[in-house]
């Protein structure tokens, strides 16, 4: 006897009870977003590796499943937005603006399993296509409150910050837009971990290699990642480090030796993000510490947040349901403006998205499109909700045929009952009508059908209602219409 196989560390078996409540949750959303408007796409799950290593962000492409066959990088699909931003440049871009999608279907990261956090998850999530702010971000906020709602989820907080705004303030002081970058994708860590930690990764060597930077001068970065690259390999050097891809350790690097802000610009941005990423709560508290820390620096993005919330609460979203945060991060790479997650009552995290207007001509597009989204963990709002009724299903019978000569009849029968609307089975193992009796009640099958000789040759059925306990003999022709 061989040992049990189990399914693999981080994936689970969805069994037929817990699909009923994920399908009945999906459903439930996927209303909402078609009275919206937002129409569907389905796309595949692999994906060419390169997708990904741009604008993900270092964090999440070190989560990607990636794997080379028959010569070509490939990987599984570790979220949405990035496929259906490539599915538009390549499919769509001649179709009017703007273009609402929906999806729903599986994603794949590397993360360590917890309550509701699995390595496969499905995503449930739009993409609104050549909407500018704030009329469409304040559309996905009002969205996801209302998809959330409808699957039965009453208590939960979204949590809203600007990534543009954090951009501006570092561009008022002096820093590059690679060092902006650098910072604007840490707010969380230098929340969690102080500006000390941030701070010590600046201070890092810039490479352990015998590397002078002014070999890059006078090229961009894209050419200067695929000549590093290429020299790199030749030289032999093993660029596999777990599972971060060859192409980020050298985007990396490059990004590292191009460094070129000093000591003090990077503290005194440090010392302003760590005041501004601790201002978070009642949007109108939350404003007036963010206006008078900011009230000395050129910076965009707080008059397009008050816009939002403002076309937001329009929508009926309850602003008490809604805290402003500066240090909201999120973790790919390619947002630009507004950011939100939304969290149940428990600190669990439901919903994420926000705006990314460089993604369409970061992937080729024919020209820049503004851009916005978010996505559902199906798995993480199903834990979240209060159960919700599932579809009324059309009652279960069971036909049973009392010997092999008459089950030709019984399936003739059953085509009937399905046809009438019943879900109908037959019996294929043989038990007698007292055995499937037992069964039936078992299951919760409301009626048996049984037919022998006399049915067939008469062409009735004798009708069994287990629920009210009564019997009756019908002809085939009078086999009532099914009642939800």
């Amino acid at each position: 006897m061989g040992s049990n196989i189990d399914t693999v560390r981080g994936m689970r078996d969805v069994l037929p009870s817990e699909v009923a409540a994920q399908t009945a949750a999906a459903a439930a959303i996927e209303r909402v977003l078609a009275a919206w408007g937002y129409e569907p796409v389905d796309l595949p799950i692999i994906e060419h590796r390169d997708l990904y290593l741009r604008k993900l962000g270092e964090e999440l492409v070190g989560k990607v499943y990636e794997f080379n066959f028959n010569g070509r990088d490939l990987a599984l699909r570790p979220e949405w937005t990035a496929s259906v931003l490539r599915a538009y440049v390549g499919r769509m871009q001649d179709q009017p603006l703007p273009l609402r999608l929906r999806y729903a279907g599986p994603v794949f990261r590397n993360e360590r399993p917890q309550r509701a956090t699995y390595r496969q998850f499905t995503q449930v999530g739009v993409e609104l296509i050549g909407g500018a702010a704030p009329r469409a971000d304040a559309e996905c906020l009002a969205l996801a409150c209302e998809g959330l709602a409808a699957a039965g989820v009453t208590h939960f907080t979204v949590r809203i910050g600007h990534i543009g705004l954090i951009r501006s303030l570092l561009a008022a002081l002096g820093l590059s837009e690679r060092a902006q970058g650098r910072l604007a994708w840490r707010l969380e860590r230098l929340r969690e971990q102080g500006a000390a930690a941030v701070r010590a990764e600046f201070d890092a060597p810039a490479t352990a290699l015998p590397l002078d930077p002014a070999l890059l001068d006078g090229i961009d970065d894209q050419r200067a990642e695929a000549l590093l690259l290429h020299a790199l390999r030749e030289i032999g050097v093993n660029l596999r480090f777990g599972t971060r891809p060859p192409e980020a350790i050298v985007g990396r690097l490059v990004r590292k030796l191009r460094r070129s802000e000093s000591r003090d610009q990077i503290d005194r941005a440090l010392q302003m993000l760590d005041r501004l990423c601790r201002v978070e709560g009642d949007p109108n508290e939350a404003f007036g510490a963010a206006e008078e820390m900011l009230r000395d620096y050129a910076v965009t993005g707080l008059d397009e947040l008050r816009a939002i919330l403002r076309l937001a609460a329009a929508h009926g979203v309850a602003l008490d349901r809604v805290r402003l945060d500066f240090g909201l991060g999120r973790g790919l790479h390619y947002y630009t403006g507004m950011i939100f997650e939304i969290y149940a009552g428990d600190g669990l995290q439901l919903c994420g998205g926000g705006r990314y207007d460089d993604l369409v001509s970061a992937l080729g597009g024919r020209q820049p499109t503004p851009a916005v989204g978010f996505a559902y963990g199906l798995e993480r709002v199903v834990a979240a909700a209060s159960p919700v009724a599932a579809p009324s299903r059309p009652p279960v019978a069971l036909v049973v045929a009392t010997d092999d000569d008459v089950y030709p009849y019984a399936l003739e029968v059953a085509r009937l009952l399905r046809l009438r609307g019943h879900t109908a089975m037959t019996d294929v193992r043989m038990r007698g009508i007292s055995g499937n009796l037992r069964d039936a009640a078992r299951r919760g099958v409301r009626f048996v059908v049984v037919v022998g000789a006399d049915e067939c040759a008469q062409r009735c059925i004798v009708w069994r209602d287990l629920e009210r306990h009564e019997e009756y003999r019908i002809a085939l022709g009078d086999i009532p219409q099914a009642q939800e």
